[in-house]
C-alpha cells in the first residue's frame, strides 16, 4: 500500500474515533437490532462516513459495513478470488460505548483471496491505533496521532501465561470445562473483539477463546489480519484455521460457522486438544452446546 495513503487512512480512522467521543458527549439514541444486540445513531453516522471514504479511496473494491442493509447482498457476490473486500465496524464494543467505558474501538479490515491481510483497530478513549497485516509485513501502533512505531509482539510470561480472555457469557456456559482443561487458568474480559485480540498480541494473555458463534466478519477480518502478522494462531477447537470462504460464513448473518481461538503456539500446543475434549464432555452431560 502507498505509504501516503496508509497515513491518510490512519489519520481518518483516528478522526472518526474522536468524532465518536464528541457525538456521545452531545447525546445519542439507542435501538435494539435483535436480542442483546444494540446500535446507536452514532454507529450509523460513523458507518456512513467510513463507507463513503473507503469507497472513494478504493472504487474497484467492495465495502461491507455493519450498519449497511446491503452488506449481506454484497457478501453473496464474494466469488472472485482476486476481489478485495473492506470490512468496517464503526463501533466495536457498542455496550462499552453506551455505558461510557473505554474498551470500544473503530475497526477496518481487508480480505483478499479469502484471507485477512490488513487491519486497523483504534481505541478512541486511549487515542491508540493498532494496524498491520501481511500486506505491509508487520504490526504498528500510533499513539496520540504521532508517527507509527513498530509493535513487537511478545509471548506472555509469568502470570500472563495463565491468563485467557473469555466473555462473561462463555464463562457462564463453558468456564468450568475450560478450567478443568487448564487448571491454573485466569479468565478476564473487556469490550471490543479487536481490543481483546490485541491483549493477546501484546502478551497480556495466552489466548482469546470465543465460543458462541455470534462474531461477524467486520469483527474478525481486521483483528485476525493483525494477529496473523504477529505470529499468532487463529483456529477453531479442532485446530483448523479460521476460514473466510463463502462456505465458512453464514450467508444471512455473516457470522463465522467456526468457534474462534486466537492464541500463542505454546498455549495451543499444550491445551487445545484437552479444552476440546473437556467441552465435548461438558455438552454431553448438560443442556449447553456451542454448536
Amino acid at each position: 500500500m502507498n505509504p501516503l495513503l496508509q497515513s491518510e487512512i490512519c489519520q481518518f480512522i483516528r478522526e472518526i474515533g474522536q468524532k465518536a467521543i464528541h457525538l456521545r458527549e452531545s447525546g445519542f439514541q439507542v435501538d435494539e437490532k435483535g436480542f442483546d444486540d444494540y446500535v446507536t445513531n452514532v454507529d450509523r453516522e460513523l458507518d456512513h462516513l467510513l463507507s463513503q471514504r473507503f469507497q472513494s479511496w478504493f472504487p474497484n473494491d467492495v465495502v461491507i459495513s455493519e450498519e449497511n442493509s446491503r452488506s449481506q447482498e454484497l457478501w453473496k457476490q464474494y466469488t472472485e478470488l482476486n476481489q478485495k473486500y473492506w470490512f468496517i465496524d464503526p463501533i466495536d464494543g457498542t455496550d462499552d460505548f453506551i455505558h461510557g467505558r473505554e474498551f470500544y474501538s473503530v475497526m477496518v479490515g481487508v480480505l483478499e483471496a479469502f484471507q485477512p491481510t490488513l487491519g486497523w483497530i483504534y481505541a478512541p478513549k486511549s487515542d491508540l491505533l493498532y494496524f498491520g497485516g501481511t500486506a505491509i509485513n508487520g504490526v504498528f501502533t500510533v499513539t496520540n496521532g504521532n508517527v507509527p512505531e513498530v509493535l513487537y509482539a511478545v509471548p506472555p510470561i509469568g502470570a500472563s501465561s495463565d491468563r485467557v480472555i473469555v466473555s462473561k457469557k462463555d464463562d457462564l456456559a463453558y468456564g468450568d470445562a475450560i478450567r478443568a482443561a487448564v487448571p491454573d487458568v485466569e479468565f478476564y474480559t473487556l469490550g471490543s473483539f479487536g481490543l481483546k485480540v490485541m491483549e493477546v498480541v501484546q502478551g497480556r494473555a495466552s489466548a482469546y477463546i470465543y465460543l458462541n458463534r455470534r462474531v461477524k466478519l467486520w469483527d474478525t477480518v481486521g483483528p485476525l489480519a493483525i494477529a496473523k502478522a504477529a505470529g499468532l494462531i487463529c483456529c477453531d477447537l479442532s485446530g483448523r484455521e479460521i476460514g473466510f470462504g463463502y462456505d465458512d460464513i453464514h450467508p444471512e448473518k455473516l457470522t463465522h460457522n467456526q468457534v474462534v481461538v486466537i492464541g500463542w503456539s505454546k498455549f495451543i500446543d499444550e491445551h487445545l486438544k484437552v479444552i476440546y475434549q473437556e467441552l465435548h464432555n461438558h455438552i454431553l452431560y448438560s443442556n449447553v452446546s456451542f454448536a
